[in-house]
């Protein structure tokens, strides 16, 4: 996106911050600017403004589009949707932190939990039990005491 700007030097004046978000905004229609990267920072180029547009839409409102727009002129650059491997990490972040499906999906979770561990529970307890019978019935348990002659008590 900023190949054609490669060893230019950075703009001296800069064009307003308002002006350069209303261009962004209007170059992709229902979206709005979810954060501004200034010019030299990591997230632009040394001769734009980064301006990051998301939808409002349940979609759209995870995903961001950026917009480079010429920090001299307010001029939009270019703009371009992320690439895949950029886009399936924000659309499945709700799925990590709960976001989707309200209330009903978290009861539904919270059963599901429940169920396992009951599950993990039921073999534990078992396999628990199964190692208190080995120790009673180990033949170094049953064997009877010797005296000093090694005659059994």
């Amino acid at each position: 996106m900023t190949k054609p700007y490669a060893g230019q030097p950075a703009p001296v004046t800069l064009a307003s911050v308002g002006t350069t978000v209303r261009h962004a905004e209007g170059a992709v229609p229902g979206m709005r600017a979810g954060f501004v990267a200034f010019t030299g920072t990591p997230f632009a180029s040394p001769h734009h403004h980064g301006i990051y547009l998301h939808g409002g839409a349940a979609l759209t409102s995870r995903l961001y589009r950026p917009v480079l727009v010429d920090a001299q002129t307010a001029a939009l650059t270019d703009r371009r949707g992320l690439p895949w491997y950029l886009t399936a990490p924000l659309l499945s972040q709700p799925l990590h932190f709960g976001d989707y499906g309200g209330a009903g999906i978290k009861v539904a979770w919270t059963l599901l939990d429940a169920a396992t561990i009951v599950v993990l529970g039921s073999g534990l307890y078992p396999w628990l039990r199964r190692g208190r019978a080995v120790a009673r019935t180990s033949p170094a348990h049953d064997a009877p005491a010797l005296g000093r002659e090694g005659e059994a008590r």
